[in-house]
């Protein structure tokens, strides 16, 4: 079943969206060769436990951390560990908050100290394709559109889309209907309505779209071993300009002239 939020439940989102982005801003300050991911881990958990907030990722379904950390070919699900980051990886760090019963979602892919550039392009047009997905998130409109729309953007310069992972639906749930894959024909799958709120997740390969699970039973990685990106905002639907309830620009704030 698909919810859709009154404006006192869109307003509460917007508060659990705000401090998903914060928080994730707050890790973009130590993002740099030398940290482990599990250090960028606890700083999260501590940012959000400090501002009144849970970390919905930790502890579900066994899962033991905060962040769902995802380095170089790692799509999705990664661990946070005592992996220490090198000059030249990228990391993904997808974050879900839950904040007085709603939650937000957000996910940036970091580049670590000097990224080769063709891994920059990935990292560029994964983000670029985020946007253009919200764009065609209007009411009336169905999900495909927004599917198509990341699909045509990313495949048209050369990448691949991953099938098994999708966004979805949020709000007092971290996961609530309608699926939102990054793939799909224009025209299909469930009516945009006012008050639906998604997560739009674009994961982007530099390779194959092919992804392995490893033996911990989350960790996704492309089966090829090439690079990954993964770019997230928690949006909800409102007419024909969608209402972007996470933000980009904390992490802006503290990355930069290295902000992609």
């Amino acid at each position: 079943m698909i919810y859709l939020k009154t404006a006192e439940e869109i307003e509460k989102m917007r508060a659990a969206g705000d401090l998903t982005a914060r928080t994730l801003g707050e890790v973009a300050r130590w993002v740099k060769p030398g940290i482990t991911t599990r250090k960028l881990d606890a700083i999260a958990r501590e940012f959000v436990l400090d501002n009144g907030g849970r970390p919905s990722c930790l502890g579900y379904q066994g899962f033991p951390g905060t962040l769902c950390i995802e380095v170089n070919e790692v799509v999705v699900h990664g661990f946070p560990s005592d992996y220490v980051l090198e000059d030249g990886d990228i990391v993904g760090t997808d974050l879900v908050v839950e904040l007085d019963g709603y939650n937000g979602d957000s996910c940036y892919t970091f580049p670590v100290g000097e990224v080769d550039e063709a891994v920059m392009k990935l990292l560029t047009t994964t983000k670029e394709s985020l946007y253009k997905g919200i764009a065609a998130a209007c009411a009336g409109k169905r999900v495909g559109d927004i599917s198509n729309a990341v699909q045509t953007y990313c495949e048209r310069r050369g990448y691949s889309v991953v099938r098994e992972m999708c966004g979805h639906g949020i709000g007092k749930s971290m996961h609530e209907s309608p699926e939102v894959p990054n793939f799909g024909r224009r025209g299909i799958g469930p009516v945009l309505r006012d008050g639906m709120c998604i997560a739009v997740e674009p994961m982007i390969n530099m390779g194959s779209k092919n992804i392995t699970i490893g033996n911990d039973g989350w960790t996704c990685r492309t089966r090829d071993r090439k690079p990954s990106a993964h770019f997230e905002h928690t949006i909800c639907i409102s007419g024909d300009e969608p209402i972007i309830l996470t933000s980009f620009e904390y992490i802006k704030e503290a990355m930069g002239d290295r902000f992609v």
